[in-house]
């Protein structure tokens, strides 16, 4: 441990301008972020005092591949990026005390980690999970008090929950356990504070490539104990930037648009005789598409066969990368956005077919990046956000553009960072 005077002279001088690049990628960045910590250390000296500390960080994360994938126990391909959670953290006996950002400190009891009613959907039920999660895993906790603040986006389906949930596992396995509890395990914990304390039904994928970093190919075949593998990625050595838009379109009343996915897509699977989709071939799809579509409808055989061809494009991503041919890479991030608009039907509601905010970013993002990239639907879609992959020559008039269509900040630049919840100091 350092102290707080100490930690802010580094930073503030530029002595850990290097461990800023190598974890935050983008030169353009590292100003930010020296003022950040320095900002983050200032901001716990007020809270806690002065004293020893140590710093740690937690990426939020992008949906790469596999989009509807997992709920049909398919794959997914994800990354974290280079938006993250850091935390101030001091020692502290028999309780944990922390603040978020702006909001008010919260205090738990380490004799008091019961899940309650009363306290779903907290912040303080986050923490509690991961704290009991930890100890029903046979990991040591322990006390602390921690400043934490967070640059993810909220809402711009980056997982900014995910990303504290593993900033606070990390935290206490780096304290109380030598950094040896695996970053799965750190996700798997994760999931389950989410699941049984926050109260929601969250899949795997988030915390794992928060955790994990880098690229993450997470196999759901297995949905209790599925296949994870770390996927290289340097997307600066190919010259291309993650740029995420947020079209600022409503979620109000699309909770059915997004349940009908699954729905329909369990309804073509019962015509198998299957629960999900997982064991169906595209053949085998197209030898009875009229029974599928007599019997769960034309939109559940649509979406049937963007599941089933979109599960094997996850594999072709990964294959791409894995040999460094990232053109293949990107057609088949393209051929998965537009399966996604055809097939799977997720960019726009059939209930408001005058706004298509996220219509209108594809539209745009293709007219503007010709060959200098490709995008596509990101996350759950019908509003919010799209992803494109642009190359860094390109990214300033893709940006601007995308700025002037949606309002000033819409795009946000990233890189995918090769760390996952991680000490920093």
């Amino acid at each position: 441990m350092k102290t707080t005077k100490e930690l802010k002279e580094l930073f503030a001088g530029g002595a850990k301008d290097e461990l800023l690049k190598d974890i935050y990628i983008d030169e353009a960045v590292i100003d930010y972020q020296r003022q950040r910590y320095v900002d983050a250390i200032s901001r716990y000296e007020k809270l806690y005092g002065c004293g020893d500390v140590e710093i740690y960080s937690a990426p939020g994360r992008s949906e790469i591949g596999g989009n509807h994938t997992d709920h049909q126990n398919g794959e997914v391909l994800a990354a974290s990026i280079n938006l993250d959670a850091i935390g101030i953290v001091g020692r502290l006996d028999g309780a944990v005390r922390v603040v978020s950002g702006n909001a008010p400190e919260i205090v738990i009891s380490l004799d008091d980690l019961e899940k309650k009613e009363s306290e779903k959907e907290t912040t303080k039920s986050l923490i509690k999970g991961v704290l009991a999660g930890i100890r029903e895993h046979g990991g040591q906790i322990g006390g602390f008090q921690a400043y934490i603040t967070s640059d993810v986006l909220i809402g711009a389906g980056l997982s900014s929950s995910a990303a504290f949930e593993t900033i606070i596992g990390t935290i206490v396995s780096g304290l109380y356990n030598d950094m040896k509890i695996s970053p799965v395990d750190i996700a798997i914990i994760g999931q389950y504070a989410e699941n049984v304390y926050f109260g929601k039904p969250c899949g795997l994928m988030d915390q794992t490539a928060s955790s994990v970093g880098n690229l993450v190919h997470i196999d759901f075949a297995d949905k209790k104990n599925p296949k994870i593998e770390s996927v290289a990625c340097d997307l600066e050595e190919y010259g291309y930037s993650l740029c995420i838009t947020d079209t600022k379109g409503s979620h109000a009343d699309l909770t059915d648009d997004y349940a009908a996915v699954p729905r329909e897509m369990r309804a073509a699977a019962a015509v198998f005789g299957k629960e999900v989709l997982h064991d169906v071939t595209l053949p085998q799809l197209l030898e009875k598409a009229a029974e599928v579509r007599e019997k769960a409808g034309d939109r559940a055989f649509l979406r049937a066969v963007h599941f089933v061809t979109e599960n094997p494009r996850v594999r072709e991503e990964v294959a791409a990368l894995r040999a460094g041919d990232f053109q293949a890479f990107l057609r088949a991030v393209k051929a998965s956005g537009d399966s996604s608009f055809k097939y799977l039907q997720n960019v726009y509601t059939n209930h408001d077919v005058q706004h298509q905010n996220v219509s209108v970013a594809l539209a745009v993002s293709e007219a503007v990046l010709g060959g200098n990239g490709v995008s596509r639907v990101h996350g759950g879609g019908f509003a919010g956000t799209i992803q494109a992959f642009v190359k860094n020559e390109a990214v300033a008039e893709y940006k601007k553009v995308m700025d002037q269509t949606f309002g000033e900040g819409a795009c946000s630049v990233l890189q995918i960072r090769k760390y996952g919840g991680m000490k920093v100091l």
